[in-house]
Formats: structure tokens, sequence, C-alpha cells
């Protein structure tokens, strides 16, 4: 009788893990169009079904084209290389092909980043952007217009940011696909109206009144970074 209920304990713990991993995550989202701007959200991961030609299929919960779909970021044109339907594993194939006027075109087009590194996965891929599991809760996930030059798409920025007495001190790193980093000089850095350049080492002071504030960083040719919020005192 014991070893029932200790299995029936097991099974259920099981169970409960198993239901925790499949659950949608929230994640913040940033997609960045060709022309700079951006939509910033955080949003659910979980599936959807979309429409690819004639078909109905669906996206993955907690993979990056369940969160795209979610955001709502414009008209998405998707293109299938697989055999979707309405079995989630089979959208391993499908491929973001426009977000609104934004197509593809040659080489140029649609990709996403996790963290700091390109995916090397499809976007609704079941096994996760990087073949070695889903998306988890708080992740950032960043979809962008890849202009390919060199065999790579252009850095994204990263802004860290301290108090410093009268303002902040910005840090701003730009990242390449493989999640390699370099200071960024000359990128501009704007909170509340008040911008600077970063020097040779990727710093800017600003001069801010104290209170919260929301601080990104851009560059022409590179891809901006998300807006971070600091509190001065």
């Amino acid at each position: 009788m014991r070893a029932a209920v200790a299995l029936m304990a097991a099974l259920t713990a099981l169970s409960g893990g198993a239901a925790a991993q499949a659950a949608p995550a929230r994640i913040r989202q940033m997609v960045v169009y060709r022309d700079g701007s951006a939509q910033t959200k955080t949003v659910s991961t979980r599936a959807s079904v979309v429409r690819v030609g004639d078909r109905r299929c669906t996206t993955g919960a907690r993979t990056p084209l369940a969160a795209l779909v979610r955001a709502r970021p414009g008209t998405l044109r998707l293109r299938d290389f697989g055999s979707c339907s309405l079995r989630a594993g089979d959208g391993g194939g499908l491929f973001v092909k426009a977000i609104g006027r934004d197509a593809n075109r040659g080489q140029n087009g649609w990709v996403y980043k996790v963290g700091r590194r390109a995916a090397t996965a499809g976007a609704a891929d079941p096994r996760g952007p990087f073949g070695r599991g889903r998306l988890r809760r708080g992740q950032r996930l960043t979809w962008f217009y890849c202009r390919l030059r060199d065999g790579g798409c252009q850095r994204t920025l990263e802004l860290k940011l301290r108090p410093d007495p009268g303002g902040l001190v910005a840090s701003v790193r730009g990242y390449d696909d493989e999640g390699h980093g370099v200071a960024v000089q000359g990128a501009t850095v704007s909170a509340d109206g008040v911008s600077a350049l970063t020097d040779a080492g990727g710093q800017a002071s600003l001069a801010l009144a104290p209170g919260r504030h929301l601080a990104v960083a851009a560059k022409e040719g590179t891809i901006r970074s998300f807006a971070e919020p600091v509190e001065l005192p």
C-alpha cells in the first residue's frame, strides 16, 4: 500500500512538473523595423493558430514565433519549409518572411535573438531557439531586419546604467550574432530629452534630475537597445 501511495505521489509530481514546463512564459520582446522604430512589449508565449497559405498551423507555446504573433507587430506573412499543421510539433519549418511592409529581400530579412545571441533554430521549432529548450520567463527576445554584411547581421546594442552625482553614466556594448560584445563609440544615449554620445570606451554621462528615467541607446548601422529604467536619488 505504501509503495502504491509513493508511486502515485511520484506520478503526480512528474505530471505537475511537465505542466509547469509546458505553461506559456511571459517574456520581454522588441521588434525593430527597417526604419529604426520599435515595438516593445511584455508578451505571452501562449500557442497560437496562424494561417499559412491555405492551411491553419499552430505555433507552439514558449516559442519565439508564438511571442511574435501575440505581440501583433503588424501583418505577418509566413512561409512553411516543412509540414505545419494544427499539431504544434509540426511547426519547425515556419519562417517569417514579412512583418508589415518590411519584407525579406535576397539575403536580407527578419531574424531573432534570444538575449545577446542569434538563434540557430526556426522561430517555431519545438526544440527551442538553440535546440536545448524553449523560452523561459523573463528572457529578452529581439526581432530585427538583418542586413547581411560580411557573413553577419548588424550588432545589437545593450545599455547598462548606473547613478552618478547629477545624473547617470551609461555604458553601451554591441553584440554580434555569436554574442561577442565590443564597446560602441558614437552611440546616442537618450533619456527624457537629454542625450549624449558615447566615447571610445562606450560610455556617456547624462545630467538628469532625481527620479525615475528610461534611457535608450541607438547608432546608425546597429540595432537599438531596449529601453532601460533607472532611479536617480
